[in-house]
């Protein structure tokens, strides 16, 4: 991976060290998994050690705005996380990066890695868009009830935020995906009455 000057990643040019002529594992823990949107080989069920799935980026557009902002779904440090790989035919691999670039790192606070991964077959590569914690968007100490408030009160472009929740929990369980985090939050959110924002 490329650094700058000020230590930051080189967010805006597709920088993975890939092997020409080979193809691509994707690792999909978010919207990715049911809506990919680019061309694969095939699909497995994979694992992701030493992260995991949770909100903890700052969405300024399309779950909240810059004055009341939303939460979206980053791979954060600690624990595992299950979700699905794809695997990209090598003639796809520069094509697919560049949409997977204009798709996720809009603002850069995801930092593109290759990480082991666990699939049925046995372990592979994976492209996975890890949260960046130095990333002004990154907010992972937020605690239980902030979280909630927050999911609750933002508002952006994709709609409420609130639904955004509700609906990746509906579709992790559509895949068989159990994350009892998410499930508990996505309980603890739906209890709540729905916040208008006048």
């Amino acid at each position: 991976m490329w650094w700058m000057a000020d230590g930051h990643h080189d967010w805006k040019t597709p920088n993975l060290p890939l092997t020409p002529g080979e193809p691509l594992w994707v690792f999909g823990y978010g919207s990715l998994m049911w809506n990919p949107g680019f061309p694969h080989l095939e699909r497995q069920p994979a694992v992701l050690h030493g992260y995991h799935r949770r909100f903890c980026v700052l969405s300024h557009r399309y779950r909240g705005t810059p004055e009341r902002p939303g939460l979206v779904l980053g791979l954060d440090r600690g624990g595992s996380c299950r979700g699905i790989a794809f695997k990209v035919a090598p003639d796809d691999v520069t094509a697919v990066v560049a949409y997977l670039w204009d798709r996720e790192m809009v603002t850069g606070v995801y930092r593109p890695s290759l990480k082991q991964i666990r699939l049925p077959i046995g372990p592979v590569t994976a492209c996975c868009f890890l949260a960046d914690r130095r990333h002004r968007q990154y907010c992972g100490a937020l605690d239980a009830e902030q979280t909630v408030a927050m999911i609750l009160t933002g508002i952006g472009i994709s709609g409420p935020n609130r639904d955004y929740l509700l609906n990746t929990v509906e579709h992790l369980h559509e895949l068989g995906i159990r994350d009892a985090a998410l499930s508990a939050l996505a309980d603890r959110v739906a209890a709540e009455p729905a916040v208008e924002i006048a």
